[in-house]
Formats: C-alpha cells, sequence, structure tokens
C-alpha cells in the first residue's frame, strides 16, 4: 500500500512539472515552421535541445565587439565584453543581457542542471555553471554557437 502510494505522489509531482515546462513564449511557431527558418543544425540545438561538438563552432573564437542574438528570433542575449575563453570548446559569457535569457532545469543525462533558454521564443541555447570567471559573475554561460548570431558593432 506505502508503494501504491509513493506511486501516486511521484505521479502527481512528475505531471506538475511537465504542466509548469508548457510556457507560452512571445515568438511562438509550428514545429514545420522552425524547420523552414532554421538550419537542421540550429534546429536540433535550438528546438530539440541538442548540444554541437565543442570546438566546432566559429563564435567560439570570436571575440570583435558586437552583440550575439538568438539565431530563431533575433533577440540580443549576450555582449561580446561579456565573452571570455572558457576552454570549454563552446562559446562562453559570464551574463546574460538580463531578462532576455531564462532559467529552467534540465534533467536530461539523469541530474539536474541549470538550461538556458531564450527568454522570447524558448530556444535551447546550452547551460550555465558555477565555474566562471571569479573577479566577475562566478558564473559560465556555456551556450551552443549554432543557437547564437554575431551582429559586429559599426
Amino acid at each position: 500500500m506505502k508503494k501504491y502510494f509513493l506511486f501516486i505522489i511521484m505521479a502527481i509531482l512528475f505531471s506538475e512539472v511537465s504542466i509548469a515546462q508548457k510556457k507560452e513564449y512571445r515568438v511562438s511557431k509550428s514545429n514545420k515552421e522552425w524547420q523552414k527558418l532554421l538550419t537542421p543544425k540550429q534546429y536540433y540545438i535550438l528546438r530539440e535541445a541538442g548540444t554541437e561538438r565543442p570546438f566546432t563552432s566559429p563564435l567560439n573564437k570570436n571575440y570583435e565587439k558586437g552583440v550575439y542574438v538568438c539565431a530563431a528570433c533575433k533577440t540580443p542575449l549576450y555582449k561580446s565584453e561579456h565573452k571570455y575563453d572558457s576552454h570549454s570548446g563552446w562559446p562562453s559569457f559570464d551574463r546574460e543581457i538580463k531578462g532576455n535569457v531564462e532559467n529552467d532545469v534540465d534533467y536530461k543525462i539523469g541530474y539536474a542542471r541549470t538550461e538556458l533558454k531564450c527568454n522570447t521564443c524558448g530556444g535551447h541555447l546550452g547551460h550555465s555553471f558555477r565555474d566562471g570567471p571569479k573577479k566577475t559573475t562566478g558564473i559560465r554561460h556555456c551556450i551552443n554557437g549554432a543557437a547564437l548570431e554575431f551582429i559586429r558593432k559599426q
């Protein structure tokens, strides 16, 4: 009887979690519409929460002045002055543009991680970790380069 009761409680909790994750975003499109707008790699990362291989993004070593925007909806996400080389193989930032990046919880690899999403379209960007630069925020936003586009400062 206790196992049955525990099963019911767990089912309720997990159903509440999945309900809470159904957020409405300002930019919302069907999967077919996203597939038409994005490259297969961008779609895999932004819409299916995939990850690109490390050291494959040309944005990883980009240090020009400008802003990094969401590749799906063009929302400004990161300023170049907050980018640094974490030696992780992915573009890394110590902070986002306030209000434009959402934190979520991701259990895909068996434990909780902080997933980063575009707050406008819900596109998966990457994850954050507490091993960033200690002189600034101490946070590392580890971002898939294919989830971003860079706009050079004029």
